[in-house]
This record gives structure tokens, C-alpha cells and sequence, in this order.
């Protein structure tokens, strides 16, 4: 069973679509927090509910962001986990404290990386003229969204797409890309090695693609 703290700054989707497969036996963890930046992030209702210790730590109580990102990253290792899953997580982590826990912590973001790190994804997807758009599961690095990446989803682009719908249509997607990605970290399927994403034990040449049964499948 691996142990998993979740840090969210919003209204707490991806934690929500983790939480409900953990309760359904479906992945082999056990979520022990929810730290958030945020005192009003709904995330933290989410978390409350469960029963799961829902933690904030406020950045303005803090000279800079690197003592910020110390106090909590000193939190979240009070519960020992084996992975930090940053699920809607919207601050940039200072380098150091990324480096202490190389290996042990992902993110999902928005957009088929490396294509548009950062945000806005969706917009910036519609702007190019893109055919298909998705999301990506990485490793964290102090490279802002630019951590090797474990699986992606992929969606086509419609005519008539918004922001708004893009992201509405991606967001399911992004729940199963979350859990199966997780799941196959912790059933030691996945891990991060000495040159990049490894699957099985063998290094991965391209990211594992989610397919319609919510399982990962090496492209080609």
C-alpha cells in the first residue's frame, strides 16, 4: 500500500477522482493528507469529508517562497509518503525542495507536454490551430512542467472548441490519466531512473498512452 499526499490549490477534481478510486479498491493507496496554499480551496472540503487531514499553510506567513515550500514539504513528510501527487497544485516549487524528493513526486497538467507549460493551456492550444490536445502525468523537476512524463491522453480539437469546452471535455480524461498513472507507480510498474521514466524496468521511449479501458499501453 503506498502512502500518498495530495496538494491541491483548487476545487480539487483530480484529488476527488483519486479519493473515489481509493475507496472503490481500485488503486492501492492510502491518501493520509490534502495540503493546500489556499484557506478557501474546496479541495480541502473534499478532503474534510473524508475524513483525511486537510491541511493549509498560508505563503504570506513566510519571508519567501522557499521557506514557504520548506514548511510545507516538512508537513506533507510528517505522513511519510511514498509519492506527492500535485493535483491542481498552482505555485512554482523552489528547486532544492523539488530535488529532496526527485523520483517521489508527479503532476498532471493541461496540455500534451512539452507543448505549453504553464498556463492557459486550452487557449493556447485553440490559438495554434492544434488537431489534438491532452494532458500529461510527469515526474517533478525544477523545470517549471518539464519533468520527464510518465502517460498522456489525447483528445481531438473540434470546430467550435472554447477554452471552456476543451477543458470540460479533457478534465474526465485527466481523472483516468491521474489514477492509472498513479496506480502504476504504485504497483512499482513506473519509476523514474537514472535516464528517465522506466516501465517495467526498461526505459520508456515515449510516454504510455491512456487507452478507452483506462489502462496505459506503450505507444507503437
Amino acid at each position: 500500500m503506498l502512502d500518498v499526499v495530495v496538494l491541491a490549490s483548487g476545487r480539487g477534481s483530480n484529488f476527488a477522482a483519486l479519493l473515489d478510486a481509493q475507496q472503490s479498491a481500485e488503486l492501492p493507496i492510502r491518501i493520509r493528507a490534502l495540503l493546500s496554499d489556499k484557506s478557501a480551496a474546496p479541495a480541502l472540503d473534499i478532503a474534510r469529508a473524508a475524513g483525511i487531514d486537510a491541511i493549509v499553510l498560508a505563503p504570506r506567513d513566510f519571508a519567501d517562497r522557499a521557506a514557504f515550500d520548506r514548511a510545507l514539504f516538512a508537513r506533507a513528510a510528517q505522513f511519510h509518503p511514498g509519492l506527492i501527487v500535485l493535483a491542481g497544485y498552482m505555485r512554482v516549487i523552489d528547486a532544492a525542495v523539488v530535488n529532496e524528493w526527485h523520483g517521489r513526486m508527479i503532476n498532471i497538467h493541461p496540455s500534451l507536454l512539452p507543448k505549453y507549460p504553464g498556463l492557459h493551456t486550452h487557449a493556447r492550444a485553440i490559438e495554434v490551430g492544434d488537431g489534438v490536445h491532452g494532458a500529461s502525468v510527469h515526474f517533478v523537476t525544477a523545470q517549471l512542467d518539464g519533468g520527464p512524463v510518465i502517460a498522456q491522453a489525447q483528445i481531438p480539437v473540434l470546430d467550435g472548441d472554447t477554452p471552456d469546452t476543451l477543458a470540460a471535455r479533457l478534465l474526465p480524461l485527466e481523472h483516468r490519466l491521474l489514477a492509472a498513472s498513479v496506480d502504476a507507480i504504485a504497483r512499482h510498474r513506473i519509476a523514474l531512473g537514472n535516464h528517465g521514466v522506466e516501465c517495467d524496468g526498461k526505459p520508456l521511449v515515449a510516454p504510455l498512452c491512456l487507452q478507452a479501458d483506462g489502462g496505459l499501453r506503450a505507444v507503437g
